[in-house]
């Protein structure tokens, strides 16, 4: 279940990608509550986002789980300097050093899942840190006929779509929402995919995307109901508490 280490230029153009950060939050937001667990936090990116006075997100607690040394310090120093509040807390590792007997309200995948080669461990081990009637949130790229460069340079292992996210459900979980995001930016992304074979985009594309494509998605992709776009997301429900979690082969459990 471990995260497929890598840190590069992205990190810090996409995260000048304003109106798509809020585009994320409007949709993810009102799934956030309590206790939350954000893991694979980055450089603190959507911490900040979801932390922000203006997002009017109320949790009782954010703690921002990150692997790499190096992008955890970034928000070691945002904790520091107050940009985040002090509800937030920052711990090293993926969540399997996350103490069995710790349970949070909300769990945040933002474009990590993808980056783990056993996702459904890693699902089944989420669902198992949350209290009944908690949210498990997953944001992910879509449709692995996109998987590009750019896929393969920031280590993801793939793309999902409805069926593969939905044939992740854990036991003891419901499904309770998918939809499709950025329908104009998948007809981008193909055209990344078929013409350019680009890897990391430059800050002008990644402004362009931002500023012309993601409003005209976020007003599009309510029409097409939300069954078309290059990311995706999906909403489980904790329903009980299971003694069993199996891998991503029958037979194979862990037990708690």
């Amino acid at each position: 279940m471990s995260i497929s280490s890598y840190f590069g230029p992205e990190l810090e153009v996409f995260e000048k990608a304003i109106n798509w950060q809020r585009y994320l939050r409007a949709n993810i937001a009102t799934h956030l509550k309590g206790d939350v667990l954000e893991v694979g936090a980055g450089i603190g990116t959507m911490t900040k986002l979801y932390l922000s006075p203006e997002s009017k997100v109320s949790v009782g607690s954010w703690l921002a789980l990150e692997p790499d040394p190096n992008l955890r310090a970034s928000i070691e120093a945002l904790i520091l300097d107050g940009t985040l509040p002090a509800l937030c807390d920052t711990q090293g590792g993926t969540l399997q050093d996350i103490q069995q007997t710790v349970y949070f309200d909300s769990i945040l995948y933002v474009d990590v899942l993808e980056h783990i080669k056993d996702d459904y461990g890693e699902l089944a081990l989420a669902i198992k840190h949350l209290n009944i009637g908690g949210r498990l949130i997953v944001m992910s790229p879509a449709h692995q006929g996109l998987f590009s460069a750019l896929d393969h340079l920031a280590g993801h292992y793939r793309r999902y779509n409805y069926n593969s996210l939905v044939g992740l459900t854990p036991p003891g979980s419901r499904v309770i929402e998918v939809k499709y995001l950025d329908c104009i930016g998948m007809v981008a992304s193909l055209g990344n995919r078929v013409f350019l074979h680009q890897g990391t985009p430059s800050e002008n594309q990644v402004r362009l995307w931002d500023r012309a494509m993601v409003p005209l998605s976020r007003f599009f992709d309510p029409i097409f109901q939300y069954r078309v776009g290059k990311s995706i997301l999906t909403v489980w429900e904790k329903t009980a508490f299971v003694k069993v979690y199996t891998g991503n082969r029958p037979g194979r459990g862990i037990q708690f």
